[in-house]
């Protein structure tokens, strides 16, 4: 089952066996849950996950948040959270 197979996918939550740079359909469904949030994550959309955890993310920040590394806020990506120095 993929995104181009022509035929809806079941509403309800998949399951999914997370591998290097792809995935394999366990249960058939429209979505999983972020191991971070909790939100759902259309497996369509689906960008980020943990092969070793066998964990989706919604997005990067989830996942660093998950894995308890420092800067993972908001902010991440969004710029250095260093502050300027004035000369």
């Amino acid at each position: 089952m993929n995104r181009f197979d022509g035929r809806p996918a079941p509403a309800g939550e998949a399951r999914l066996q997370y591998l290097d740079g792809d995935f394999k359909v366990l249960q058939p469904g429209s979505f999983v849950r972020c191991a971070s949030t909790g939100a759902p994550i259309p497996v369509e959309e689906l960008r980020y996950w943990n092969v070793d955890l066998q964990e989706a993310y919604a997005n990067p920040q989830a996942k660093l948040a998950r894995l308890g590394i420092k800067g993972a806020g908001s902010n991440v990506g969004e710029g250095s959270s260093e502050p300027t120095r004035q000369a």
